[in-house]
């Protein structure tokens, strides 16, 4: 194991970094799943905060994506094609990056079909992830995900995402890693590995969040 692969799953668990808010980020999947966008006002319900609090906790995360009414498009989960592939529940989606359909489908609680272009070779790569069972299918069987650990990722999607990739395999990657110095690979596997850390914890902390707003009514 890299030193790289048990690093990633202790930044990304530092919302000041990273401005992902796991009370936020959790239900807009789920809502963006459906394949709409989201409002402000779906999204505060959903999350159980007021409107200028989602308003303030998206404005923390500079890469949202918006449609021109405003709405939310796309955080992780994007309506607008990215060369990620991710089909779940008959929606056709997209994703910012490899990484991402590894740990959706767990956060979604769905299982999703993944298409994915290698940014060297242009073959295709085909992944089946299941909530439960985790990886169930790889086409091609060497394909591996490149992971990157940036000095800074308060901008995740450009620090980040832009630089986790699948590859046909380590072959077809090479020219890349050259090119991307820190960079490395793994197999598709051991990115889901990673990727499940990172999901446990985030939805530890958004059921922190819940559990703490439901005391707090009580309480008030």
């Amino acid at each position: 194991m890299s030193d790289l692969s048990t690093q990633l799953p202790n930044r990304f668990d530092r919302p000041e970094e990273t401005g992902l808010d796991p009370g936020l980020l959790v239900p807009l999947l789920r809502l963006l799943a459906d394949g709409d966008p989201v409002t402000i006002e779906q999204l505060a319900v959903a999350a159980g905060r007021t409107p200028d609090q989602v308003r303030r906790g998206l404005a923390a995360a500079p890469d949202t994506e918006y449609d021109e009414q405003g709405r939310v498009v796309g955080q992780g989960l994007t309506l607008r094609p990215t060369p990620h592939r991710f089909t779940v529940s008959g929606e056709e989606l997209y994703t910012w990056c490899a990484l991402d359909t590894l740990i959706f489908p767990a956060l979604l609680d769905r299982p999703a079909r993944v298409e994915s272009v290698s940014p060297v070779s242009g073959k295709t790569i085909h992944v089946v992830v299941d909530p439960a069972a985790g990886v169930t299918g790889v086409e091609p069987a060497t394909a591996v995900v490149s992971l990157v650990n940036p000095e800074q990722i308060t901008s995740i999607r450009s620090s980040f995402c832009n630089q986790v990739h699948y590859f046909a395999s380590n072959d077809d990657a090479a020219t890349w890693l050259a090119e991307h110095p820190g960079a490395e690979t793994v197999p598709v596997a051991e990115a889901h590995r990673i990727g499940i850390e990172l999901t446990t914890r985030l939805l530890d902390r958004a059921q922190a969040e819940i559990s703490a707003a439901d005391d707090c009514h009580r309480c008030c």
